[in-house]
């Protein structure tokens, strides 16, 4: 197979007016005055190793004990706005156990564990850099696809909840040679309805470390879901191959599965599913999804060169002469959300 390969790193697109409008609207927003910068005020770190003794490319940071005590009371309040609304009767029972921070993506982001001292349940979530095109990533998948995205936005300051799952590269190497033939075609089946989804949506640069495997115990089986983790690859690459996550060669070993136990019929037969699921989700939320979209037809979150190239490869994909007219990413988007439901909505 051969590897899809993004030459440069995308930077990082300033949030406007009109998407914080949008934000605060849906509730979207904080006026916890913390900023990702004030995390960047670590004194040392130690590189953090896997249970393998491999380098996790993270780093363990710490501060000054007069500083922490600040950021851990900061910290502690984001999380109860993340998973209470803000109540703050949990705050003298919340400790922060360890904050990493990650320097080769493009938000540089900080994962935060923050723990309950009364029974030792933990959770993380992420403060990272705000992207406006990782935004509309994220609010794209809370809108089109079956999982819900919880966030956060303050100033330049993105929060982010953790969305639990295995890895996709861990699950690939350790755990899918153990699982039964029938829950491979069950896993290439959602293998196959996640391509669609990203394609869709135009989330790029999904291999397998981007994105989650989660199981789920139902009665006498065990299935399987697929999700994406990382939205910095939204809608901003021309190259359409970016979006199918079928030519990374990361997923190499999915997509051999899926030609192995689906017929070429059954495949087509989940990507209308997908489609047809879309049309039914635009279309209940037909009012912010249109908010959305005519924010995101304005702001510039790739170069005309690259919406030039995908607009291309869509229209020769779709036959939709309606992409030659698209300006802006936004502009694709729509149109071929448009095309979907054309196509799509008597399906239900």
């Amino acid at each position: 197979m051969k590897d899809v390969k993004i030459a440069f790193r995308k930077p990082i697109f300033p949030v406007s007016e009109a998407l914080q409008q949008y934000l605060e609207k849906y509730n979207r927003t904080t006026k916890i005055q913390f900023l990702y910068e004030d995390l960047l005020r670590f004194s040392d770190s130690v590189n953090i190793l896997d249970k393998d003794g491999k380098d996790t490319l993270w780093l363990g940071v710490m501060y000054p004990e007069y500083e922490f005590k600040e950021i851990e009371a900061n910290l502690n309040k984001i999380y109860t706005l993340l998973h209470s609304d803000g109540d703050t009767a949990t705050l003298p029972y919340l400790k922060v156990d360890t904050i990493d921070f990650c320097t080769f993506g493009n938000s540089k982001p900080f994962r935060v564990r923050v723990r309950n001292i009364l029974n030792d349940n933990y959770t993380n979530f992420y403060i990272k850099q705000a992207d406006a095109s990782r935004i509309y990533g994220l609010e794209l998948e809370d809108l089109l696809s079956p999982n819900r995205i919880n966030f956060l936005i303050y100033k330049n300051t993105l929060i982010e909840e953790h969305i639990l799952g295995i890895p996709g590269d861990v699950f690939i190497q350790k755990h899918m040679h153990n699982c039964t033939e029938l829950e491979k075609a069950q896993i290439s089946k959602e293998f196959v309805k996640f391509n669609e989804r990203c394609l869709i949506g135009l989330l790029g640069d999904m291999r397998s470390y981007n994105y989650v495997v989660i199981p789920i115990h139902d009665f006498d089986q065990v299935i399987y879901r697929i999700r994406p983790i990382d939205f910095d690859q939204q809608t901003y690459e021309g190259n359409l191959k970016v979006y199918l996550p079928q030519y990374f060669k990361e997923n190499h070993q999915m997509v051999s599965m899926v030609m192995e136990k689906l017929k070429p019929s059954s495949i087509e037969q989940y990507r209308k599913e997908v489609r047809s699921q879309i049309v039914k989700r635009v279309t209940s939320s037909k009012t912010r999804f249109d908010e959305l979209i005519t924010i995101m037809k304005t702001d510039n979150i790739a170069p005309e060169a690259n919406v030039t190239e995908l607009k291309t490869a869509l229209q020769k994909l779709t036959y939709d002469v309606n992409f030659k007219y698209c300006k802006t990413m936004g502009d694709i988007i729509e149109t071929g959300i448009k095309f979907v439901l054309r196509n799509y909505k008597k399906a239900y």
